[in-house]
Formats: C-alpha cells, sequence, structure tokens
C-alpha cells in the first residue's frame, strides 16, 4: 500500500518545487508520489523502456543520452535540480516507449509520479501547466543546442563547451571522468578527447590527472 512522502523528500519537495506549484498541487504530489534515490552511474531509463512515471529532480544531475543505429551515443543536455524529462510528457501523451537513455551524473533524489495524473492536472492546476510548457521549451532549446554544437562548433569548441556544462551542473570545478566517457558524449573518439585535452592543459586552462579533469577557468575559449 502507498503511503506519503517521507519528512526528508517533503522538505526537499518544497525547497526544489514549492516556489513554482500552488500548495494543493504540493499536497497531491505528496500523497502519490514515489521517492526514489540514484547513485552516479546508475541507469535509470534505457531506449526503449516503458515509461510509467514522471520523475521530479530534487537532488542532482541526469544525464540525457541518444543512441544512433550503430549503438554510438550522443549528449542531449542534463536534467538538473527542479528539471523533469519533457521525453515523459510525450511517451504519456502517445504512449510511446523511450527515445533516449537517462544515466545519474551525480548522486540524485527524486519524486516519480504516475503517469495517468499529468494530464488530469494540465486541467487542474494552472501552474502546472506552466511548468509543462516551461519544461518542454527548456529541453527543446537545449535539444537544439546540441544540434547547432554538432553542425557549428568545430570539436575543441564542443569539448570546451561540454567542460563549462559539467562545472555548471556538478557545481564542482573538478570532473571526474575518463577520456573515452567524454567521447562517447560528444560522439567522437577518444585520441582526439585526448589530445585536445592535453592542449588545453599546455595552455594552463586545465589539470589532467588519472579520470580527473581540474578546470582552472570557465572561460575555455581558445
Amino acid at each position: 500500500m502507498h503511503t506519503m512522502l517521507e519528512q526528508h523528500y517533503q522538505r526537499k519537495l518544497d525547497d526544489a518545487f514549492g516556489f513554482m506549484f500552488e500548495p494543493e498541487l504540493m499536497q497531491e504530489i505528496i500523497r502519490i508520489g514515489q521517492a526514489r534515490t540514484f547513485r552516479e552511474g546508475d541507469l535509470m531509463m534505457d531506449i526503449g523502456q516503458a515509461i510509467t512515471h514522471l520523475p521530479l529532480l530534487l537532488e542532482g544531475a541526469v544525464k540525457i543520452m541518444r543512441e544512433d543505429s550503430q549503438g554510438d551515443e550522443l549528449l542531449l543536455y542534463y536534467l538538473e535540480r527542479g528539471d523533469t524529462c519533457a521525453m515523459s510528457f510525450s511517451c504519456c501523451m502517445s504512449t510511446k516507449k523511450s527515445r533516449v537513455r537517462a544515466t545519474v551524473e551525480e548522486d540524485s533524489e527524486m519524486v516519480l509520479v504516475p503517469l495517468a495524473y499529468l494530464d488530469k492536472w494540465l486541467g487542474d492546476f494552472p501552474t502546472w501547466k506552466a511548468y509543462v510548457f516551461q519544461s518542454i521549451d527548456a529541453r527543446m532549446n537545449e535539444f537544439l543546442e546540441s544540434i547547432d554544437s554538432l553542425a557549428f562548433l568545430r570539436m575543441d569548441e564542443r569539448l570546451a563547451k561540454y567542460l563549462r556544462n559539467k562545472v555548471m551542473v556538478t557545481g564542482s570545478m573538478e570532473i571526474r571522468t575518463t577520456h573515452q566517457e567524454i567521447a562517447i558524449d560528444l560522439h567522437t573518439s577518444r585520441v582526439v578527447v585526448s589530445r585536445l585535452l592535453k592542449q588545453l592543459e599546455k595552455e594552463g586552462l586545465v589539470q589532467l590527472s588519472r579520470n580527473l579533469i581540474t578546470v582552472r577557468t570557465m572561460d575555455l575559449a581558445r
């Protein structure tokens, strides 16, 4: 039998969403939401998986990836505190399966809302309707930025943008990752990433250690 969210998650929910949702909607989320904790590296949602719940991110970060026909991945955008995945709205309206992969970038806490409530809330709560459309708009803008990066930016510019985004998402100038993981995210080769990172290090913009990149300045433009 489902019970209301524990006080810990209620506080986190209020901090992340209380300023944007009316009290009645917050009480609905507390009543029917399911609290979940994910660890860094966990696969939260895979391509082809049926979506049954909408995640409301209370803390942490989630990486959204797309996969091509050869199985190569491409980073689309990150979800942060206060975000949700617009793909869930699309699947809710058309009962489709996920077309993206969601991997936990850093330890995350979230509340999962059953999809059955989402359509009803659009008519019941004006702030929910506003949140849905704002979320779709934000994710669309990030998706277009990803396309622009692929089409118009050189690889060194894409790498610099990637590092800046990682710092902003995690809140740390230290990025714990491998060159291969960055290559997968940017849809390029590890050799190219390693060469460009070495160049950034030579210019004093980053410091490289084993599985660690320390960003010395957010101005990585070359």
